[in-house]
């Protein structure tokens, strides 16, 4: 699995025009899931999402998580992310999980983050919907996080 996490000052995604989801401070997670990953792989990339410590501590040092800070997380499902462009200029998606897979491994991930943030904390976008995500990049902060 691969997270591509952004740290945002907010972030809301819409769908068919209506705003299905908004946070304020906290971090973006655009989620990939490959084709071999498992339940186990959804759960302990959850796990370092939370614990990825990239906010400010007071003395502006990027040292904590956010669990620590109170933010909030939406995670969108972003098979793209899996996207090979080493040949030709049309990406292969070939790596990428067939979407029955995807979605069970994505739906873990977000128990997960619920599980552990609460429920109020993490919002999500709708799987295999076309989305608008709209979002404030603070820093700007970007990291990949992968599973292995």
């Amino acid at each position: 699995m691969r997270a591509l996490i952004q740290r945002v000052t907010r972030c809301s995604v819409t769908i068919d025009g209506v705003v299905h989801g908004a946070i304020g401070a906290g971090m973006v997670i655009l989620l990939g899931v490959r084709s071999d990953d498992t339940s186990d792989a959804a759960r302990s990339l959850a796990d370092r999402c939370i614990a990825l410590r990239i906010f400010d501590d007071a003395d502006g040092k990027m040292n904590r998580s956010l669990q620590d800070v109170g933010g909030a997380a939406m995670i969108v499902s972003q098979f793209t992310l899996y996207g090979d462009t080493r040949r030709g200029n049309r990406p292969s998606y070939s790596d990428a999980a067939p979407p029955e897979l995807a979605e069970r491994l994505y739906e873990e991930f977000v128990a997960r983050m619920r599980e552990v943030l609460g429920t109020e904390r993490i919002r999500t976008g709708k799987f295999r919907a076309m989305m608008q995500v709209e979002l404030v990049n603070d820093g700007p902060v970007t990291v990949t996080v992968e599973s292995r």
